[in-house]
């Protein structure tokens, strides 16, 4: 999978419409330009369609991890390609089209976004059902995806699109530890002369 800027007004509108919904951008309709948006800086935006076999979900976290060490926004990387993981779970689980149905297969697109110092991953599936957290049982194998994305994101949601759903979750970077070499402590003291 390869990341590329989005360049066609209509390929990135998905993803524009989910910065909108979790509060990147000014409201109103999606504008594939930045300016427009309410965006103060252009937003760095890389996309990919994931298969839907055995391989893509790790495919997909390799795709996170690679893209969040280059655009230098590594800090919170794990926990953002373990939430792609199961928002990519839960579509390939809940939105595709069974083996019965005639409906033309649409495809699950991974989208993430970078506008400083946030980052939003989201995921547009063919399904309009929402996601809906449920209580899992305490031997169940399934139910805690959305649970897990709650606690390692700062914010998530889904919205509906032209061809289905699009459920985003939002990280902001977080400040980084003073260094205890930069305070030093009481008992550090200056050397005086030997007595």
């Amino acid at each position: 999978m390869a990341a590329y800027p989005s360049r066609s007004s209509s390929g990135g509108r998905w993803l524009m419409l989910a910065a909108e919904m979790a509060g990147l951008a000014g409201s109103g309709r999606p504008s594939p330009d930045p300016a427009r948006a309410g965006w103060a800086s252009r937003p760095r935006i890389a996309t990919c369609t994931p298969g839907a076999g055995s391989g893509s979900i790790h495919a997909a976290r390799d795709f996170t991890v690679a893209t969040l060490c280059r655009w230098s926004a590594a800090e919170r990387c794990q926990d953002v390609a373990v939430v792609v993981s199961e928002l990519l779970t839960n579509a390939l689980r809940h939105a595709l089209p069974g083996s019965g149905d005639t409906r033309p297969w649409r495809t699950i697109r991974l989208g993430l976004l970078q506008l400083r110092p946030c980052v939003l991953c989201a995921v547009a599936d063919p399904s309009t059902v929402a996601p809906v957290p449920r209580p899992p049982g305490s031997l169940a194998e399934t139910g805690r995806g959305l649970h897990i994305v709650c606690a390692l994101s700062d914010g998530w949601g889904y919205t509906s699109s032209g061809t289905g759903k699009v459920v985003w979750a939002m990280f902001t970077a977080r400040p980084t530890e003073p260094s205890a070499a930069r305070y030093p402590s009481a008992w550090d003291q200056v050397p005086g002369p030997a007595l």
